[in-house]
Formats: structure tokens, C-alpha cells, sequence
């Protein structure tokens, strides 16, 4: 036996006549497929305890052949002779030993697993038509690659409860469960919510929820994504896309400040589905259903889609504006302005790129009223942050708040009141949002607005400029564990509305007359060449898992 450089002990086993080394303690169902063997499973996840309920991934297990004085007797290779048991064993329940010998595809494992597979369709019924799991149903993987043809069964099917509704998202159809019990080890165990259950005994066990009881957690979804069948389905998914027309971008959720890992999927520039993507580092293979969900409003009918110049009888114009003349109006409405009369609230919901550029338009127009708007909340202590922003650290490495976020809203609310303070320039926040009347933005000589939403700041605004959200766009931001991750763009932004970091990118270059990035790659270069913190990083280096920062 070795040990690696952090001590951890190695042990010896043998996979298919290969001698591999892995750290004690390695369950035989892991060891088997870091080294390349998959081993098809039902009941086991590596996040969950161990039932042992599906028996798919039994193997036959061998133990090193001992001499007369209880020592391993070693062939010509130096490794140990191995005794094979007669009997399979579960891999996912047994942890790796020394010695240990492994055949993962023998006859013997090949017929257990068509026994299993044959037992698993007996009473399954026969509707992956119009099952939402088809295509990435793992009864339907498995059954093409280890089980038979055809069926030996004539009998009927025993019949089980169908569409009962258990919670607030989510549908059960009994008749489609293999009962693997992953759903009830995650309440139990991950959420903490006790409230699924097995009834009944034999052919006839149903899973259900406890008597007055309903799946009402808001980690619930998390259910569905464990589910290896259709047994658990989604109603805000349930019936609308198969999942083999759907396009999937890999990025972060901008909920809250924990920046869990999200994949997103969508067809024909909709969203359909949110599901979370594993990231130890961050939010393991989890998310709340209250994120997963929050994203219909990225295709309102209402979506500020063009931009928009008030006349100066402060209504809008009738004529079409172009983004050029909004521009120029920005620009021109910014540059009459004398050095602090102008203020400027960012939002935490802005990448870094963003923020960037928003700091120096700040530095080329002298704008020292600079802040953010704070949104705190109830974070649960699992994944949902006390901090409603997604990149509030990083509107601090950019220097656009102070040590408290939110501290300089009052200064600026009084500039504004006072009259010291005659433009504000609003970044995808309502001005009312951070305690600033309606009576007194209507009192402003310009109010510059960029969001993608309409609200009672976009109703007032002077010139009015559409942007675009989270999905719609690409960039970086930092959660409040320190760690920069990379925002991917999985739509199109709708109508003329345009890429946040281009809109500001136009605006510098109209004021200060200095050409600026034609691309967000340059555009980061640039930015980790201004902040000490970002050298030598790239937004292929942030990778999928993103890269530690700043200390949590």
C-alpha cells in the first residue's frame, strides 16, 4: 500500500484484469467508473446514502488467494492470486480493500443484469411516447444496452396511482416507478424534509407522501433531476419540449449571491428549463426551486426592446429612435453636465465587464456619487444567499460601492432632493427601488435609463435605453464565496435591445473619442490588466467551474 502526497492510502485493486490504485475508503461502484468501466445504477448517487435497492450494479468480486500462514500468495506479476466468489455482489455498497479483484462485464454480470432489467419492465407501463423523460430516461438506456428484446410477460400489469398531484411543482405517476428511493433519501437527507415514503409491500409498493403531507419544499425539484424514470415530473415542464430539441448552455444562476451552477435549456430563442450543474465547489448537484424557476419573465410581452428619447413636452418622441441618436443624446446629456451634478446607481446584477466600463465612464465624466443598490433577504443556510445580488463582489473589486453596499444611496437621495444633483444615470435598477420619489425624478434635468424591464423609472426616464439580462449575455461574476465564474449567453436578447458591455462600450467612445474593445475577450483583457487581482486570467481560463478569487 502508498500513500499519495496529502496521505491519504492507496489501495490495490484489480478491474478487468488491470491493477488500478485508489483512496481507501473509495466505494467499488466509483473505483469502477473512474477507470473507465461504467456500471449501470438506479438507486446509487454519490450525494446520497446507500440502499442498495436496484441491484443493477452487481459485478463478480474476487479476494487475494491466502497461503498457509494467511498471506496473499502472488503470481509472476507480483500481485495477488485471486479466489473468486460464486455469488455477485452489489458494487455500489461495498468500499474497495487491498487485494480486492473486480470483473465488471463476465457472463455472469451480463445475465444478472438482464434478470434485473426483465424485472424492472414486468409492471412498467409502456408510454414513453408521452413520457417527459424520454430521451434521457435511464430505464430506457439501459434496457436498449442490458436488457432482453423482448418480454416473457403475460400476465397483467399491475396497476398503480397516475397524475397525483404531491406538491406544488411537481406530479407523481406510481406506475412509472422502479422505486429507487432517491427522492426520499434527498428530502430526508439533503433538505431535511421528511415527507416521502414507500407503502404497500411486493409488486404493489407505491411511492407516496406522508399522511397530510404535501412535496412542497422549495428544493423539490431536485427530485425530478434525481429521478433515473418519469415518475416525478415538473408541471412547469410537464408536456412542453422534448428534451432532444433543446439547446443546453452551461452557466451560472444570478438569484442570489451563492452563483450556483445552471444549465440552461432552450429551443428557438426560449427558455424551457432550468436545471442545476454540478460544481462541488459551489452548490454540489443542487438548487431551489424558486431560481430554477424565475425565468419566465425573460419573455414578457412588455420587454423594453427599442430605445427611447422623451420630446421636450416630456413625453416620447413619435418617431422611431435609432440607437446612434440615443447614444449621441446620452453622451451630449452627460457631457453638459458640471462635475458633481451627475450620479450614477450600478446593479449587482451587472457583470464584471459591465461594471468595467461603468467605472471608467464614471473616472471620463467625474462622477462621484457612485453606488449600488443592496438586496437583502432571508437566506435559507443551504443555497439561497442573505445577498439578492449575484455579483455584489465584484461591484466592489470595481470600486463602485464602499465597505457597506448601498451606504452612499442617501447621499446621493439628498444631492438629488437638494438639486446639487441634476442627472441620474440608472443601470438596470428603479430608481424607487432605492428610495428615491417619483416626485423627485420627475424634477431631474436627465434621467438615463438602461434595463430590460419596464417600471416607474423606464415610465420616467428622459432617454430610455433596452438592455439585456442574465441569459441574453456573456460575462463574468463573482459569488460571495470569492469565486469568478463565467456567464454564458443561451438567447438572444429580444427586438433592437443590445448587449449591456456594448451599449456602455459606444457611450465611452462618443465621450472620451478612444476607440474601445470589439469584443468581450478583449474587453477582459483589458480589465485584468487594470485590476491586479485578474492577471494572467482569461474567460477561458474561468472554465465551467469557475476559478477562486477573493476570500470567502
Amino acid at each position: 500500500m502508498t500513500t499519495t502526497a496529502s496521505s491519504s492510502p492507496l489501495v490495490n485493486i484489480q478491474i478487468d484484469g488491470v491493477w488500478k490504485q485508489f483512496p481507501k475508503g473509495t466505494r467499488l461502484i466509483e473505483a469502477c467508473m473512474q477507470s473507465g468501466h461504467h456500471i449501470p445504477h438506479y438507486c446509487y448517487h454519490p450525494k446520497l446514502s446507500v440502499p442498495g435497492n436496484c441491484r443493477l450494479c452487481l459485478v463478480e468480486v474476487g479476494s487475494p488467494r491466502m497461503n498457509s500462514h494467511r498471506q496473499p500468495e502472488l503470481g509472476e506479476d507480483g500481485y495477488p492470486l485471486i479466489n473468486w466468489s460464486p455469488r455477485p455482489t452489489i458494487s455500489c455498497a461495498l468500499e474497495i480493500s487491498e487485494g480486492m479483484a473486480v470483473k465488471t462485464n463476465s457472463p455472469l454480470v451480463e445475465e444478472c443484469r438482464q434478470g434485473v432489467m426483465e424485472f424492472l419492465l414486468i409492471n412498467h407501463p409502456l408510454d414513453c411516447t408521452i413520457c417527459d423523460k424520454a430521451g434521457e430516461c435511464r430505464l430506457q438506456e439501459f434496457s436498449v444496452e442490458y436488457g432482453h428484446s423482448s418480454s416473457r410477460f403475460e400476465e397483467e400489469k399491475v396497476k398503480k396511482p397516475k397524475h397525483l398531484d404531491i406538491g406544488k411543482h411537481i406530479v407523481l405517476d406510481d406506475e412509472r416507478c422502479i422505486l429507487c428511493s432517491r427522492c426520499i433519501r434527498f428530502m430526508k437527507e439533503v433538505a431535511q424534509d421528511d415527507v416521502l415514503g414507500f407503502v404497500e409491500r411486493g409488486s404493489h409498493t407505491t411511492l407516496t407522501v406522508h399522511p397530510g403531507k404535501r412535496l412542497d419544499n422549495n428544493y423539490s425539484l431536485n427530485t425530478v433531476d434525481l429521478c433515473p424514470v418519469g415518475a416525478l415530473t415538473s408541471k412547469d415542464f410537464r408536456f412542453k419540449m422534448r428534451v432532444w430539441f433543446l439547446k443546453e448552455t452551461k452557466t451560472i444562476d444570478v438569484n442570489c449571491g451563492s452563483g450556483c451552477n445552471i444549465t440552461i435549456s432552450s429551443r428557438e430563442n426560449k427558455i424551457y428549463r432550468i436545471t442545476p450543474r454540478q460544481n462541488e465547489a459551489v452548490n454540489s448537484c443542487w438548487m431551489p426551486d424558486s431560481h430554477r424557476l424565475n425565468y419566465t419573465y425573460l419573455h414578457r410581452e412588455d420587454r423594453l426592446r427599442e430605445p427611447v428619447i422623451k420630446n421636450s413636452q416630456g413625453t416620447h418622441t413619435s418617431s422611431k429612435t435609432s440607437w446612434a441618436e440615443a447614444l449621441r443624446a446620452v453622451a451630449l446629456a452627460l457631457q453638459e453636465e458640471t462635475p458633481g451634478s451627475v450620479a450614477m446607481i450600478v446593479s449587482g446584477r451587472m457583470t464584471n465587464e459591465e461594471l468595467f466600463l461603468a467605472a471608467r465612464l464614471a473616472e471620463a465624466l467625474s462622477i462621484e456619487h457612485l453606488e449600488m443598490r443592496p438586496r437583502p433577504q432571508e437566506g435559507d443556510g443551504f443555497l439561497i444567499a442573505k445577498d439578492g445580488n449575484p455579483n455584489t463582489r465584484g461591484v466592489q473589486l470595481m470600486g463602485l460601492t464602499g465597505e457597506v453596499p448601498g451606504a452612499r444611496l442617501e447621499a446621493i437621495r439628498a444631492g438629488l432632493q437638494s438639486g446639487s444633483i441634476t442627472s441620474l444615470l440608472c443601470l438596470h435598477e428603479d430608481a424607487l427601488d432605492c428610495g428615491i420619489s417619483q416626485t423627485t425624478l420627475e424634477n431631474l434635468k436627465n434621467l438615463l435609463v438602461l434595463d430590460i424591464l419596464p417600471s416607474a423609472t423606464t415610465a420616467l426616464a428622459s432617454i430610455l435605453l433596452p438592455g439585456s439580462a442574465p441569459a441574453e449575455k456573456r460575462g463574468s461574476m463573482i459569488n460571495l464565496q470569492g469565486r469568478l465564474q463565467r456567464l454564458n449567453q443561451a438567447i438572444e436578447a429580444p427586438g433592437e435591445a443590445r448587449d449591456d458591455w456594448e451599449i456602455l462600450r459606444d457611450l465611452l467612445e462618443l465621450i472620451t473619442g478612444a476607440p474601445g474593445p470589439r469584443s468581450l475577450e478583449v474587453l477582459f483583457s483589458q480589465m485584468a490588466l487594470s485590476i491586479p487581482l485578474l492577471k494572467g486570467l482569461n474567460l477561458g481560463k474561468i472554465g465551467d467551474l469557475g476559478v477562486p478569487l477573493l476570500p470567502a
